[in-house]
Order: C-alpha cells, then sequence, then structure tokens
C-alpha cells in the first residue's frame, strides 16, 4: 500500500477538500437544485452530517431508501423475475484473497497518485495537466506511485499478514467463484445468467458529483455465461436489451445513447463493450457497462482454485469454458440519472390562488418512492376516521404515504416533490356522496371516485 505523509484522519481530510473541489467546479445549478430537494425532502443526507459529514458519503433518507429499493427492484423484475434464463445470487462482500489474486485486482487495480510536498493535497496523476507542479497551490509535486482502490482489513483479531482480506471492489467475482455451484444447483446450461445486486468498495482518490461516484456503491450485475461460439451476438442484444430498460422506466431518448469501445479503450480481459450513456448535467457519463469478457474469469480461477470450472455439453460431448457477458450497473448512478431526468419545475396555483412555481419529480410508476397519498382535507374526526381506514386498505398493496398537516395546497406540493403518482382527498362531501378526490401528479387533474371503485381505478392507473 502506497505510504503517506500524513495521519490517517489527515488524509480524509484531504480527501473531503478533493470531493469539495471536484464538486464545486464540476457541478451546476441543476445539481444544485437536486441536491437540495434531496436533503429538503429525505431522498438523501450527507454521511455523519452532525459530524460535518465524510468526503463522498451519502445516506438515504425514508423517501430516498424507498426509490432505492424501487430501481434495484425493478431491475430484478426485468432480469430474474420476467426471465427463466437468470438465477439470483447474493454472495460475501468479504472473500478469499486468493480470489483478488486470480482476478487480478492486488496487482493491477490501481491509480498512478501524486502528493504536493507543500500542501500535501494528493492527486491523480492522469487528471491533472503539469504532472510537475500542484493545481492548488503550485507547489511541487512527487513522482506518480500506484495506489491500489481496495480497501485492506484484518480477518480475526490480530493484524497479521495472514489475516488480510479486503473488501470486495465489484460483485462479480463472487458470482465466477460460485458458478459451478449454481450451474449444479439450478438445472441451466448456458446460455444461462447469475445476477446479483451488492454493495462493492474503491477507495477513490477524486469521488464525486454527488452519488455519481463514491467509495460505497451498489451494483446490479449480471454474469451471463454463453458458448464461446455465441458471444458476439448475446453482447449484441443485452446491451440493445439494457438500453430498452431505461427508456420503459422513463428515461429520455434524447438523454440516452449507446457508445462501442475502441479498441485501446478495451479492459484487459475484454472482447468488446459498450456503455449505457446518460447525459448529465456535467455531460454524458457512464451509466452502465456491457462487456464480452471472454472466458478471462473462468480460466484464472480454474488456474488459482485448481478446480475444473468447465461445463461439459452432453449434446456435443464437448467441454468448455463458456464465454462471460456481462451487463453492469450501478444502482446509485442509476438512481440519479432517474432524479436528474424526473425534476422539473412548472407554474400552479397556490392556496390563495397566486401563481408559484412548482417542483415535481415525474418519476415512473414503478419507481416513485409512494404511489399514493391519503389526505383528509382537515383534521376532523369524521374526516380523519375514513382517511385513515382507506389507508389501510390501499397500503396493503401500495406504498403510502399518509398526512394531515398543513393546507391541501402544501401537502400536494410535497408529494409533488417527491414523486407521488396520486393525492386522495376525504372531504365532507365524502360523508354524501362516498367518493374521494384523486389528483394526478403530472397534469393536476381532479376526478371524483367512489370509495367502491377507488382501488380498481388506482390498478389501472399503477399498473406496470
Amino acid at each position: 500500500m502506497l505510504s503517506a505523509p500524513f495521519h490517517p484522519l489527515q488524509r480524509r481530510v484531504v480527501f473531503a477538500k478533493i470531493t469539495l473541489m471536484n464538486t464545486e467546479t464540476k457541478t451546476n445549478n441543476k445539481m444544485d437544485l437536486i441536491t437540495s430537494l434531496c436533503r429538503r425532502r429525505g431522498i438523501i443526507f450527507p454521511s455523519s452530517d452532525i459530524y460535518g459529514g465524510l468526503g463522498s458519503c451519502w445516506d438515504y433518507g425514508p423517501v430516498g431508501v424507498l426509490l432505492k429499493n424501487n430501481v434495484k427492484a425493478a431491475w430484478w423484475r426485468a432480469v430474474v423475475q420476467l426471465r427463466n434464463d437468470i438465477v439470483g445470487l447474493d454472495a460475501s462482500i468479504i472473500m478469499h484473497p486468493q480470489v483478488w489474486e486470480a482476478s487480478g485486482h492486488i496487482s493491477n487495480f490501481s491509480d498512478p497518485l501524486v502528493d504536493c510536498k507543500t500542501c500535501k493535497l494528493r492527486f491523480r496523476a492522469d487528471e491533472i495537466n503539469n504532472a510537475e507542479k500542484c493545481p492548488a497551490c503550485g507547489g511541487e509535486l512527487t513522482s506518480p506511485r500506484q495506489f491500489n482502490l481496495m480497501f485492506k482489513t484484518h480477518l480475526g483479531p490480530v493484524e497479521e499478514a495472514a489475516g488480510v482480506v479486503y473488501l470486495r471492489p465489484e460483485t462479480a467475482q463472487g458470482i465466477f467463484v460460485n458458478f459451478k455451484n449454481v450451474l449444479n444447483v439450478s438445472r441451466k446450461k448456458p446460455p444461462f445468467g447469475i445476477a446479483q445486486i451488492g454493495k462493492s468498495f474503491r477507495n477513490e482518490i477524486t469521488p464525486g458529483k454527488f452519488i455519481f461516484r463514491t467509495r460505497e456503491f451498489e451494483q446490479m450485475e449480471i454474469e451471463f455465461f454463453v458458448p464461446p461460439i455465441e458471444a458476439d451476438q448475446w453482447l449484441e442484444k443485452w446491451q440493445q436489451e439494457r438500453f430498452n430498460w431505461y427508456l420503459k422506466l422513463g428515461l429520455k431518448p434524447e438523454n440516452l445513447r449507446l457508445r462501442k469501445h475502441e479498441a485501446d479503450e478495451l479492459a484487459h480481459y475484454a472482447k468488446g463493450c459498450y456503455d449505457v450513456e446518460y447525459n448529465f448535467p456535467w455531460g454524458f457519463a457512464e451509466l452502465e457497462g456491457i462487456a464480452n469478457r471472454g472466458d478471462y474469469d473462468l480460466r484464472q480461477h480454474q488456474v488459482h482454485s485448481g478446480k475444473d470450472l468447465g461445463f461439459f455439453d452432453e449434446e456435443t460431448k464437448d467441454t468448455y469454458l463458456p464465454y462471460i457477458i456481462e451487463p453492469s450497473a450501478g444502482v446509485d448512478r442509476s438512481l440519479l440519472a432517474f432524479l436528474v431526468d424526473a425534476y422539473d419545475e412548472d407554474n400552479a396555483p397556490d392556496d390563495k390562488g397566486q401563481m408559484e412555481t412548482r417542483v415535481i419529480l415525474r418519476l415512473h410508476r414503478a419507481l416513485s418512492p409512494y404511489k399514493v397519498a391519503i389526505f383528509p382535507l382537515f383534521k376532523k374526526p369524521e374526516l380523519k376516521e375514513i382517511a385513515e381506514k382507506l389507508y389501510q386498505d390501499l397500503r396493503v398493496q401500495y406504498m403510502c404515504d399518509y398526512d394531515e398537516r398543513g393546507s391541501i395546497g402544501k401537502r400536494y406540493r410535497r408529494q409533488d416533490e417527491i414523486g407521488t403518482n396520486y393525492c386522495v382527498t376525504v372531504d365532507y362531501q365524502t360523508k354524501e356522496d362516498h367518493a374521494v378526490t384523486v389528483r394526478d401528479r403530472d397534469t393536476m387533474e381532479q376526478k371524483r371516485i367512489n370509495l367502491s371503485q377507488i382501488k380498481e381505478y388506482l390498478a389501472g392507473l399503477l399498473e406496470y
């Protein structure tokens, strides 16, 4: 590990300073609006906020955790539930250290870093213009040194070399080492896939752009095992399928593009790769990668473990190492793209009829944290009784919110800002006609629906 001329606590401060510099120079007004909304409405908070935060670490609040879970659920539904050729897995975060030797992460997973001899700040050597002068103070820089991005820790109570382990930098290796286990119990054969959602950790030197690049993040990955001769056609299928997934969940077509990697961009193991890129406020950046990894990973683990990871095809009587097509997406990056794309403003009348700016998250119904919000028009016992009963009935089927505080206009605005699809209001007329007012988030159109029909009505609107 690269030695540093300052205490680990100082190093965290340096990381935080670099993150702040990165954010201040590359963000723009829309990102400011989104980060403000996230904090104001309980979507995302700075981690360890009462202690001043920790650089590039974030906590998902009451609304954010629902949104994040919905992103993961939509992905799982598309790649596991609605397919018969992919099964799931949840591998351990801490794995045998030889896994990372076989994968090449211990020897190759590093960035070239330089330190300023004057201000002690640290930079990635490939991201500064002048390799000799500090971009912060103009001081002299050290020669580049390789900094491994994996977090190292120790297994057991004694810190010794024999107990060194790593927090995984990707979820993929957990799938590769379980290939034979899953193959034997799932009754599948190539082409088939293994899907996993899980946390990964990378000690990035220049994280930033809110939750776009962080040191702790969550991945949604598929390792799709195919006969080598079919690898190219499956790469084409998967790049189009994953591109279409984002469109189906509401991202605007003009904000998405597919980019094929040039030969000099490919990782050492890759035989081909596409990126799904999204037009973030700072420009197009990678949202998901779809790579043909060849048989590199299975071959490496076969050599280092001494275990046979080949597949025996009973029809052809051949044994081969499958090629692997890997669609790999970040939960946090996907969530950020959905937030950026859904954020909108328009003009709407307030409670007094005055026009004001309305903030809306026009999230797809599959992603919205709350599908329905139920309000009694006033905090009167007779209205609350009906509203609370309706809330209890609807929450069985949908994630619902209940709110009785503040004016009805302010309650509508709050729900618009967190992306709630429909608001249902119980008023004095409800006791007479047994109907409630249903308001659409996007159009603000209001309809009177009988209580006996409300479940069927909402089901038709929220089905996907």
